[in-house]
């Protein structure tokens, strides 16, 4: 059995397939796993220094429409996301299995300086939307600055002199390519909450196929039921990748769940926060109702704006 496993092109994308990889041919030592890449509009395009508006005006996600567009039509046979890069609405035909475990570390880290040591007016690289906000939340003093590309390519902008003196970037990137000798300051979860389905891979499939029925047994439960609060609680909120939501689930208990949530304008001058608990066997509806308390705060006027 041949089974061809899409992604993009990153180095962060493909290190991401030879995690999964490392184990399914554990699992499955008679299959034969073939890598393919596909070049997602957002790789392609370098120039313009935010996509929200591009993801908003089109209900897709820059990161992953040619990959799912791929496997809908069965050039690939799996396709492993960063599951914060995915919308929540799946695509007729397509399914979310479970994703792989440990998730990698859900936070985010400055590198370059740590916050403290920034002075005012400093120039910090990042262009998603919930960071920034986050960020001018803690220090409205700083200056954003717009930046796009993989993981390299954001840490190459500290050493063009005076464009940046610090970016902000997923532990988990970091950590998969071996690049956490960057780090400055690693900021914890209450403080700067991440992005929903951070440092968790989805893998997409097609419904009903083969390799969905091989896979449907794997992945992580525990993971599994955090990402899927997550996504739920964004869902709730009419959002994807592209607005100023952070979200973390975690065990809290014995078949508990919690989920803590913030939605930022993004000149951090308003933020809404809400933590929930539930049953971890329901995380879908733990996610609802975070979402409900937000919305009823005021968190909808922010999430207008952009």
């Amino acid at each position: 059995m041949r089974v061809t496993v899409g992604s993009r092109a990153s180095r962060l994308a493909k290190a991401q397939v030879r995690e999964v990889l490392a184990d399914w041919r554990q699992l499955f030592p008679s299959v034969e796993f073939v890598e393919k890449e596909i070049l997602e509009d957002g790789d392609l395009d370098r120039r313009t220094p935010t996509i929200g508006e591009v993801a908003r005006s089109t209900g897709t996600s820059v990161f992953s429409s040619r990959q799912e567009g791929a496997l809908a039509a069965g050039e690939v046979d799996i396709v492993v996301h960063s599951l914060k890069d995915l919308p929540t609405a799946m695509p007729a035909g397509l399914m979310l299995l479970r994703p792989p475990g440990p998730r990698q570390d859900v936070r985010d880290a400055l590198c370059g300086r740590p916050l403290a040591e920034l002075p005012p007016g400093a120039r910090v690289g990042t262009g998603a939307p919930r960071r920034i906000g986050q960020l001018l939340a803690l220090r409205p003093d700083l200056q954003v600055v717009p930046v796009r590309g993989n993981v390299p390519t954001r840490l190459d902008t500290l050493r063009e002199n005076g464009k940046v003196d610090a970016v902000i970037l997923a532990v988990a990137g970091l950590a998969r390519l071996g690049l956490t000798g960057h780090i400055a300051e690693v900021w914890d979860e209450e403080t700067f909450p991440p992005s929903p389905g951070q440092g968790a891979l989805g893998i997409q499939v097609r419904a009903g196929s083969t390799v969905a029925a091989m896979l449907l047994g794997t992945g992580d439960a525990g993971v599994d039921a955090a990402v899927r609060a997550e996504r739920s609680l964004l869902a709730g909120l009419h959002g994807g990748c592209s607005v100023p939501v952070g979200a973390w689930a975690r065990r809290s208990g014995e078949g508990l769940l919690r989920l803590s949530a913030a939605v930022t304008s993004l000149d951090g001058k308003e933020q809404h926060r809400v933590e929930v608990e539930g049953d971890a066997g329901q995380p879908e509806e733990l996610g609802r109702v975070a979402a409900e308390d937000l919305l009823a705060m005021g968190a909808g006027a922010i999430l207008i704006r952009g």
